[in-house]
Parts: C-alpha cells; sequence; structure tokens
C-alpha cells in the first residue's frame, strides 16, 4: 500500500469548482496583486485568529521578518528563539539586522522552555519568538509573564500551527504579533507562497502594511524602506475558500492523531507527541521519535510509505549561523532529538488502512 507523506490532491479535489470560480473572478476585476480579495481574505483570516488585524504577506518569512520591523528591531538588538525550527525564524531576525540568540525547548512539547528565557536575556534583547511547533502552541502564559517583566515584544512564530489553541486562545492572537505560512504543505496552504501577520495593535498593522509594499502609505511616497512583500490576490481567494474548511481539516488531523496514538502507545522504541493539557494540538506535522530512525526510513521506502524529517540539524548548527560560535553540546536535547524525530504521514484526508499500515511497518521493523 502507497502512503504519502502529503496528498494536496485529495485536499483540492473536491474544491475544484470553488477555487475555478474564486479564480476566475480575480481574472476578471484583474486584480492580481493585493486588492479586494487580499483584503477580504485578511478579515477572514483575523476573525479566525481571533486578532483585530491580519496582514496579508509574501510567505511566513516576511510575516516575522516585517513584524520585527514594524516593533523596531533592528542592528545591535537581540531577539531571543529556539534552535529546534525552521530556519526562517532565525534569518527573519538576521534580515532586522539583529541577532538570535537560541535557548533550549521543551523535551515534551520541543516548544521554548520558559525555564530557559531569562538566563538569555541581556541589555540588548528586543524581542522573544517562541515557535508553536508541529501544530502545538509553546507555553505562552509564562512567556509573555517574562516579556512583561523585562519590558520584551513577542512576535508569535505560527507558521505550522493555524488553528492551535492555547487555554481557549487562538495562536497568533497573544503576543504582539503573530506570523503565519501558506506554504502549499500547511493546515491553510495557498496555491503557492504566502503568508500573514496578526496583530492586535492598529499602528503595527500599519507599519507591517507599509513594510510589505515598499514603505509605502501611499502610492509612490514611501515614508521608509520597505520590501515587496504583499500576498496575491489569486492566493487571497483561494485562502478564503480554504479556510471555510480548515476547522474540519484541523479536526480530521486530531482524529488522525488519535488513531496513530491509539496504534503505536504500547510500542516499545516509539515515543509519541504530546499534547499539552491546555493546548489545542492541530498537527501540521504528527513527529515520532526513534532510535535507529534511518533504518525505519529504508523500511518504510521499501514500503512506499513516505515521511520526513523536521528537522535534521538544528539551527545553531546549521553553516549559515557558524559565526555565532555555537558548538555541539550547546544544546544537548535539541541535537539527540534532531537524530531521532520522524514525521508520519498526516494530512486530513489520510485514511484509517492507511494509519494502520503504517503503524504495522513500524511494528513490524521494531519488532526484528
Amino acid at each position: 500500500m502507497r502512503v504519502p507523506f502529503l496528498d494536496l490532491k485529495a485536499q483540492h479535489d473536491p474544491l475544484r469548482q470553488e477555487f475555478n470560480a474564486a479564480i476566475q473572478e480575480v481574472i476578471n476585476s484583474s486584480a492580481f496583486a493585493g486588492g479586494p480579495f487580499v483584503a477580504k481574505f485578511e478579515e477572514e483570516f483575523a476573525a479566525f485568529c481571533g486578532s483585530p488585524y491580519a496582514v496579508g504577506v509574501g510567505n511566513g518569512t516576511d510575516a516575522i521578518w516585517f513584524a520585527l520591523l514594524a516593533l523596531g528591531v533592528g542592528p545591535g538588538d537581540e531577539v531571543i528563539t529556539v534552535p529546534h525550527t525552521f530556519i526562517a525564524t532565525a534569518e527573519a531576525i538576521s534580515f532586522c539586522g539583529a541577532t538570535p540568540v537560541f535557548v533550549g525547548v521543551d523535551p515534551v512539547t520541543y516548544t521554548m522552555d520558559p525555564a530557559k528565557i531569562e538566563a538569555a536575556i541581556t541589555p540588548r534583547t528586543k524581542a522573544l519568538i517562541p515557535v508553536h511547533l508541529y501544530g502545538q502552541t509553546a507555553d505562552m502564559d509564562p512567556i509573555m509573564a517574562i516579556a512583561k517583566k523585562h519590558k520584551l515584544f513577542v512576535v508569535e512564530d505560527a507558521c505550522q500551527a493555524h488553528g492551535a489553541e492555547y487555554k481557549g486562545r487562538r495562536a497568533g492572537s497573544i503576543g504582539d504579533a503573530g506570523a503565519f505560512s501558506f506554504y502549499p504543505g500547511k493546515n491553510l496552504g495557498a496555491y503557492g507562497e504566502g503568508g500573514a501577520a496578526t496583530t492586535n495593535n492598529d499602528t503595527l498593522a500599519d507599519w507591517m502594511r507599509a513594510f510589505r509594499d515598499h514603505g509605502s502609505k501611499e502610492k509612490y511616497h514611501h515614508k521608509i524602506i520597505g520590501w515587496n512583500g504583499r500576498l496575491g490576490g489569486i492566493q487571497g481567494a483561494v485562502l478564503s475558500v480554504k479556510l471555510r474548511h480548515l476547522a474540519s481539516w484541523n479536526d480530521a488531523r486530531r482524529s488522525r492523531a488519535a488513531l496513530y496514538r491509539q496504534l503505536l502507545k504500547d510500542v516499545p522504541g516509539v515515543t509519541l507527541p504530546v499534547e499539552a493539557p491546555d493546548r489545542k494540538h492541530v498537527y501540521h506535522l504528527f513527529v515520532i521519535r526513534v532510535a535507529d530512525r534511518k533504518g525505519l526510513m529504508d523500511h518504510f521506502a521499501a514500503h512506499e510509505i513516505q515521511c520526513g524529517i523536521h528537522y535534521p540539524v538544528p539551527i545553531h548548527l546549521q553553516e549559515a549561523y557558524h559565526s555565532l560560535g555555537l558548538k555541539p553540546g550547546s544544546f544537548p536535547f535539541c541535537e539527540k532529538s534532531a537524530g531521532e524525530i520522524l514525521s508520519l504521514p498526516m494530512f486530513a484526508e489520510l485514511k484509517d488502512e492507511q494509519v494502520d499500515f503504517v503503524c504495522e511497518q513500524i511494528k513490524a521493523f521494531l519488532g526484528r
């Protein structure tokens, strides 16, 4: 049985007529760069997240970057985040001219460990970026308390957490800003690249709109040096269609995750993901840990099961960040888990028999 890691065709085919109609409407109006379809999606997505404002941008990296710029992060500043995330989190900090400072993650949730933050704060620290990883939020109450105590900004990297909740609040509505990616494989994915930044602050939203549009609040009048980071009209229209289905897709992902847990709960050698009791996980990824990851991946390949690794090299050990001077051993848990984590097939349309087959093959491999 072939089991894909992700099947976008299964998601798109039932909605093809809706997509075609939405795209045709954009074509008929020629509103391709920003415009009314983006504005409509921004309003809908802000309401979904429980934030007054959403600013559509070119991708998730732009969303983090523009949020930091709007908060005044710049050269000489430090921004605290985690090494166990996609490199875009750190890149956005670097693009501001600031320096990323890493702290360890909670070994249960893989999200920022609040107990590690204060030791990393210096007079140059300007902001914190907790990463809501794999579809689960970071522990935001203590993070926000630390930020308030030290007068720091908080930007939630929610690029994998569309609809995730922390104590009843949606990801992206808790910090000063939230950043989302609409890369096609995300829980809410565009027909290409896309992103959005959310905020409760109208001034911050206004500055982020300026940064995405060459620093302009009025056409051809540029108050600041900005960037071309607009969300396209076709992407806005497609995302509006998909947003109507996001809650049910997230519920389906949670159902798939529950089946994985049921079938793997008593399997020795498998560490399952943990959903913290005060959070609602939306399972962008279902990530297990196994000691012999390569062996299991080879076994999967022989049985036509696709999988992934998120992420094989922590950011502090990436060549791009060798200038930070961090060596192996700097973050032992991140480094150890990077050699063991494995992302199993996960998408809303995943069938019970496909989950059964994946779990059977895990048991067969570990039972050798």
